[in-house]
């Protein structure tokens, strides 16, 4: 027996004395002590967990180099290879995980909408519901901060710039002719159906280096990644039809989408104010194809739509009107790549091209418009962790534009070829969950004009409390003149913005506010001579003009049960000296005040969704040659309640009914002069008005899917 105690007292001696120590204390960047954070040697069972001082102690048996590990929410985890023998008495700083949910963003001159966004001001389903955007996404976000309402127009006007001035993007790459033709004062549309798109991002400015060849703004529109499941979505509409499949497959899926819409049965119930010779027209196909790929997704995506429409249009200075038509094809084809390889390397890429023709009749005037456009665009990312991340890229645009014109005895025909080559590079540093900069710097070099635009820019953001944070933004933003201006003279230079913001933001509990003061300063803009754009007009980029003014936007989703609603108001100050103006001036599209009031309700007993919104607009400017000041008057004020409501007669057929200004308003868009004065020495006048004081619109709307749980209330 004596043997035996003797036997258990060397062998727990020798095992006491095997072991290794391993002890030391954790605390972040302050130097306070971290409580509970896990410390433990990988693959082991050995490791202990810090005390109220931040220390913590344990022994092994493990010997040689090891591996250990130090972990504690919203800190990133920290390893240490070092000998066992070492790894005693150690002061560990833990760095905060600047990437959880209550870290800062850079938010200056963005707007998400987006279900995976930290902070989104929109969803999907925002951008379709809304009552006066009859289905169309831009006129939902006319609905934002920033945007001027040109009701005849129906494009984006951003924060005093001109429709041209913002560009949209489908998966990363442009889209050259993203809305459907039309002439003065009837409003185009989005060419583009929200069933397809999952998430949008708005930048009213200061916008990434990634994006170029745009002034004031860019519009991302993205796919979606992956479809939940197969489904059928058929909608029965006053305007036509529309029709939606998605198949799904192991590794990849298709959805594909076509519409047809008819004006004519319409205006035989509600007739407009304008004199259709053939109302409007058109069909539509777009389709996105997913694959899946060992380390990425391959996404391929077209769009096809054709339209028509011809009218006799009034005109004060033609006693019979002027006759218009106008025949458009357009072709879109868009494949993106984004895949993840080794070392932590993200590579995107991308190709699209465009086909769009154009054939207007203006009396006996006959003009045909085609354009060929490529996008190609490559960008890696490298994640070093989660302080510093770095992006650079290279993109090639390619244009060529011809245009022919015949009035029955002259027939030429004339264009341009461009292209622009680019490159770009940026850096996201992220100090701590309170402090963050992206800085980058773009090259364009065009060869239209043989030159090379260098285009700094810069975002900071600070985390003031919780729930509040600051951004400041700049940056210089180059973008050739349009078509209208290219196709005669290529004799000139680059437009040219630079930007300025300060943003403030508070996100809490399903409401959000911001503010955010701007200044915006133009040069290089296009003058000439005469009254339009011509063979005869002198060109020259001696323009110049400014932008500023303040954008306010709250919205509150929980504090009354079923409501959802946002507030939006804009205040802008802007003058332009271009084009033929003879001194600077408010541009004729620009409204110094602008305010947007949306809300939406579900009623719960009636399994309906009711919504409202109501438009404002301050007058906008108009030249009357009888005063010979230039842009000196206002029209009045422009005003506008739309309602939409959507019952759901089961959980997959929804009826769907909305009218665009039930109160009538009489809205003016401005005025027409006559060319000469009348006998006592006057101009006469005719408003611009609206075809239709009012829009009414009925649809019905029918999915089949395979969990018969869906419909298409986000698609309205």
């Amino acid at each position: 027996m004596k043997h035996v105690f003797t036997f258990i007292f060397l062998f727990l001696f020798t095992l006491t004395f095997a072991q290794t120590i391993i002890s030391g204390k954790v605390l972040d960047k302050r130097n306070q002590p971290i409580i509970g954070a896990n410390v433990y040697l990988n693959g082991t069972y050995d490791g202990a967990t810090s005390d109220d001082n931040g220390k913590f102690s344990f022994t092994t048996t493990e010997k040689g180099a090891q591996t250990l590990i130090i972990s504690f929410m919203s800190f990133e985890t920290k390893q240490i290879m070092e000998d066992v023998s070492k790894l005693n008495n150690m002061t560990i700083n833990l760095r905060e995980d600047v990437e959880s949910l209550d870290a800062v963003v850079l938010s200056a001159g963005t707007f998400e909408a987006n279900d995976n966004s930290k902070v989104s001001v929109l969803k999907p389903l925002d951008v379709v519901t809304t009552a006066s955007a009859l289905g169309d996404f831009v006129g939902a976000l006319q609905t934002l901060p920033g945007t001027s309402n040109v009701n005849e127009d129906g494009r984006l006007f951003v924060r005093g710039g001109n429709a041209d001035e913002t560009q949209i993007f489908i998966d990363g790459i442009r889209v050259f002719t993203p809305y459907t033709p039309t002439t003065n004062n009837i409003p185009t549309r989005g060419r583009y159906s929200p069933f397809l798109f999952d998430g949008i991002t708005f930048s009213t400015g200061g916008y990434s280096s990634e994006f170029g060849q745009a002034l004031s703004s860019v519009l991302l529109l993205n796919t979606i990644n992956e479809p939940d499941q197969e489904k059928t979505d058929i909608g029965i509409l006053s305007l036509g039809a529309s029709l939606g499949n998605t198949q799904k497959w192991e590794n990849s899926s298709l959805s594909v989408n076509a519409s047809y819409i008819n004006l004519a049965p319409y205006l035989a119930i509600f007739e407009d104010r304008n004199e259709w010779k053939k109302p409007f027209e058109t069909a539509q196909g777009e389709t996105v194809f997913r694959q899946k790929l060992d380390n990425g997704l391959l996404k391929f995506y077209a769009a096809f739509d054709t339209s028509s429409f011809e009218l006799n249009q009034e005109n004060i200075n033609f006693e019979n009107g002027i006759d218009l038509s106008l025949n458009n094809n357009n072709l879109y084809f868009n494949t993106s790549y984004k895949g993840v390889f080794g070392n932590n390397w993200t590579l995107s890429s991308g190709l699209s091209y465009t086909y769009a023709k154009n054939k207007t009749g203006i009396d006996i005037n006959k003009i045909t418009d085609t354009e060929n456009s490529v996008h190609a665009k490559i960008k890696l990312k490298k994640r070093f962790n989660s302080h510093f991340k770095l992006s650079f890229g290279a993109e090639q645009f390619t244009t060529k534009f011809k245009e022919n014109f015949n009035d029955g005895v002259i027939d030429v025909t004339y264009g341009f070829d461009n292209n622009i080559t680019a490159g770009f590079a940026e850096a996201d540093l992220i100090f701590s969950k309170k402090l963050a900069l992206k800085a980058g710097v773009r090259a364009d070099h065009g060869s239209i004009f043989n030159s090379t635009d260098i285009a700094p820019r810069a975002a900071l953001a600070y985390k003031v409390s919780k729930n509040g944070q600051f951004s400041l933004a700049y940056g210089n933003f180059f973008q050739n003149p349009n078509s209208n201006i290219l196709k005669f003279e290529q004799n000139l230079q680059s437009r040219k913005t630079s930007h300025y913001i300060l943003n403030y933001q508070y996100v809490n509990d399903g409401k959000i506010f911001r503010a955010e003061a701007y200044r915006k300063d133009y040069d290089n803009l296009v003058k000439f001579d005469g009254e339009f754009e011509n063979f005869a007009t002198n060109f020259s980029s001696t323009g110049n003009g400014y932008a500023q003014g303040l954008d306010l936007f709250w919205r509150d989703n929980t504090s009354v049960k079923n409501l959802d609603y946002w507030l939006s108001y804009s205040y802008l100050d802007t003058e332009r000296n271009y084009r033929n103006f003879d001194s600077a001036a408010q541009p004729n599209y620009a409204s110094n005040h602008n305010l947007s009031i949306v809300c939406k309700y579900w009623i719960e007993g009636l399994k309906s969704q009711v919504g409202m919104d109501y438009g404002f607009s301050s007058g906008r400017p108009y030249t009357n040659p009888n005063t010979g000041l230039l842009l000196s008057e206002r029209t009045k004020s422009f005003n506008n309640i739309s309602l939409n409501w959507a019952y759901l007669l089961d959980q997959q057929k929804i009826l769907y009914f909305s009218v665009n200004n039930v109160l009538g308003f009489r809205n003016i868009n401005g005025y027409q002069y006559a060319n000469t004065p009348d006998a006592s020495g006057n101009f006469s006048r005719q408003a611009l008005t609206p075809a239709a004081d009012q829009f009414f619109f009925v649809g019905f709307f029918w999915t089949l899917s395979e969990k018969g749980t869906d419909n298409q209330l986000d698609n309205l």
